[in-house]
């Protein structure tokens, strides 16, 4: 492996486009602005120069239209990627997600696979407001036919379009838009990543603090001050949020008997929801404490930004919640 560089998520995942490009003429980005003006996140600034419009597709703004055409050209035998700009818009297409991508390997009988992967930005925290700033993937999470998954590191960022692309079924990419500009080192050749585990991404003894995507980076901070304290957390990064591993967390679970579930979607009916139940079916005797969970206020997300920041959760709320549920029970 090459030496590492410095780079951005918004660039890992740029060379994760173009790698694809490269490497199977089948494969093609389409979406709104992703051509001429690099994508509204300028995740693909550059490729139209490279691999021209036939490849790079600009489209009208209707997402039904542009996210059926895609389902239209997965069946043909091409590998799409369609770009919805935000996970608000992506509204527009629940039809064809739900209706037709999700379900017509099982209407079909196995006949009429979708092999399509669809990209959206997700999460608040940039002061877009509420059509701009909503955290539905749970909503996605909570269809059959359908893989959800949510890098929420370089490396996945990289790595999670490729395997993605392999899947011989619907993928949804969540990518949140905070993460855009956070930067590190990734080797220039990294390869795909496995795209059904969890990650440990921090060990701990203590308690399993669980999340993905945008709130990853909040939940290691407040692991690393809850060290200074003497409370060692686990953190969880889920990556895929269906089918969700409930292997790796429940292994958390029954050696820190304590649970945190961080998640930007609202309480009601959540993500953090489903983990929740999981852990009370699949390891409730080996809980020494309730569950605590960090989610959004269920309110549509402001535009102030003092509100914003109140709003979704903080480092602030997992310290909170690691604490209490730290300070509960043997």
């Amino acid at each position: 492996m090459s030496e590492p560089v410095k780079v951005t998520y918004r660039e890992a995942m740029r060379e994760a486009l173009r790698e694809a490009l490269r490497r199977d003429e089948r494969v093609f980005l389409m979406g709104e602005d992703v051509g001429r003006y690099g994508g509204c996140f300028a995740v693909s600034l550059g490729l139209l120069e490279e691999f021209g419009p036939d490849r790079i597709r600009d489209t009208p703004l209707s997402e039904s239209a542009f996210v059926g055409a895609g389902i239209g050209a997965a069946i043909a035998g091409m590998r799409p990627i369609v770009e919805i700009m935000t996970v608000n818009f992506s509204l527009l297409a629940l039809d064809q997600i739900l209706n037709n991508a999700a379900t017509l390997l099982h209407m079909s009988g196995g006949q009429i696979g979708v092999p399509l992967v669809i990209r959206m930005t997700t999460g608040a925290g940039r002061q877009l407001a509420a059509q701009h700033s909503h955290s539905l993937e749970g909503w996605y999470a909570h269809i059959p036919g359908l893989r959800i998954v949510a890098p929420a590191t370089l490396e996945d960022a990289r790595g999670m379009l490729w395997a993605a692309l392999e899947d011989p079924d619907p993928v949804l990419i969540f990518e949140h838009g905070g993460l855009y500009n956070v930067s590190g080192e990734l080797a220039p050749d990294v390869g795909p990543v496995e795209i059904a585990r969890a990650a440990v991404r921090r060990p701990g003894s203590h308690v399993s603090v669980i999340t993905y995507g945008g709130t990853l980076g909040k939940a290691l901070l407040a692991a690393e001050e809850l060290s200074d304290d003497g409370i060692e957390a686990e953190v969880i990064d889920l990556r895929t949020l269906r089918p969700l591993d409930d292997e790796t967390i429940m292994d958390s679970v029954r050696r820190t008997h304590r649970a945190v579930v961080v998640d930007e979607g609202w309480r009601s009916g959540s993500l953090s929801a489903e983990i929740t139940t999981r852990i009370v079916e699949q390891a409730f005797y080996d809980l020494d404490a309730p569950i605590e969970r960090v989610c959004t206020a269920e309110v549509p997300i402001p535009y102030a930004k003092h509100l914003e920041d109140a709003a979704i959760p903080q480092v602030e709320d997992v310290l909170a919640a690691v604490r209490r549920t730290v300070g509960t029970g043997g």
